[in-house]
């Protein structure tokens, strides 16, 4: 491999490609179409090629290493700061290449085509109930301005629907047609909700690793779907406690001189992941879970001195340490208790 680094920065249409040597020196700077691209990378000799983890770049580093380039891909946060001056598409494709250039640089995983394919179903679902929520809200803001309240969430949708079925209701025909087309529409979504469901289920049930994911409590196959889907290899990850960094589990910091100062939740990571944790971690600790915690344990020590929202926070990090734990060694999950009871 020759001591090549090739920039891209992508687009629709327009490539901007920016080549250079491992010590600075520019070798070509050329700007391509969407046609040509593949064509002029086909007739270079296997390099680095270094793509921003955007729309498309995940397609385009499978396609790079087709024909046999090295690919990375580069959070776009961690390149801005070496954009000189003024920001275009060559300046933004050199400072990818100085940006990957750095030693201590983290990079992001290409992601298979399995992978793609099952975060495509994922967050169909996802769209399909922020659908849902959204037309639920619209029917109850729309009975709300005709004297009809209603608590939110989809438990009420039944007795919304005999309100507006009702014809002695006192409801302008024209609001309760209304209300009846948005009931459609909501029970069109739900069943198409309830397959995508079924779908996600299946192929964690075809799955081994997600399989062993829900082996723990608090990971349902959606859970598992999702780390399947968007995480990483965890052997990129050192330890447990960089993967929950990962996932935007660990306070954010405030410290300087030598003093810690340590404020809320950093959000910063995988956000799918991190909310389906988090929800596993809060139905652990409800009145049915908390019948399983052990008598002063961890977890029952913090329920009595913090917060249930702060506890399942910390549960959802410890979680993560023990998913990464879980598959780095490829061993179903062992509750901790029991363990140090043998």
């Amino acid at each position: 491999m020759k001591d090549m680094m090739i920039g891209v920065d992508l687009a629709k249409d327009v490539f901007q490609v920016h080549g250079a040597l491992r010590t600075g020196e520019v070798q070509f700077r050329k700007k391509l179409t969407r046609t040509q691209f593949p064509v002029f990378m086909a007739k270079q000799e296997p390099n680095l090629v270094i793509f921003e983890a955007c729309g498309s770049a995940h397609y385009w580093a499978r396609e790079m290493e087709a024909l046999g380039h090295e690919v990375k891909l580069i959070a776009p946060q961690y390149a801005r700061p070496f954009v000189k001056r003024q920001k275009n598409d060559a300046a933004d494709a050199e400072a990818i290449v100085i940006a990957a250039r750095q030693p201590e640089m983290r990079f992001v995983e290409p992601k298979t085509i399995a992978q793609q394919s099952r975060a495509a179903i994922f967050r169909g679902r996802e769209r399909l109930v922020h659908q849902r929520t959204a037309d639920v809200n619209a029917l109850r803001a729309l009975l709300y301005e005709h004297g009809h309240v209603f608590p939110q969430g989809i438990r009420s949708l039944n007795r919304i629907t005999a309100l507006v079925e009702d014809r002695t209701a006192d409801l302008q025909p024209l609001i309760r047609e209304e209300c009846l087309d948005l009931l459609a529409q909501i029970a069109e979504k739900t069943a198409r909700i309830i397959d995508r469901t079924a779908k996600l289920k299946t192929l964690a049930a075809e799955s081994d690793r997600a399989r062993r994911l829900q082996t723990m409590p608090g990971v349902g196959p959606l859970t598992a779907i999702a780390v399947e889907a968007f995480g990483p290899d965890m052997a990129q990850f050192k330890t447990g406690r960089d993967f929950a960094a990962w996932l935007g589990l660990v306070p954010k910091q405030h410290s300087s001189g030598g003093k810690e100062r340590l404020g809320r939740m950093t959000k910063a990571g995988q956000a799918d992941i991190r909310r389906l944790l988090i929800i596993g971690a809060m139905s652990r600790l409800g009145w049915l879970g908390r019948r399983a915690i052990t008598e002063g344990s961890w977890l029952s020590r913090m329920l009595a001195r913090k917060p249930k929202m702060l506890v399942a926070i910390a549960l959802a990090n410890k979680m993560a340490r023990q998913i990464w734990a879980m598959l780095t060694k490829n061993e179903d999950y062992k509750d901790p208790a029991l363990a140090v009871a043998a």
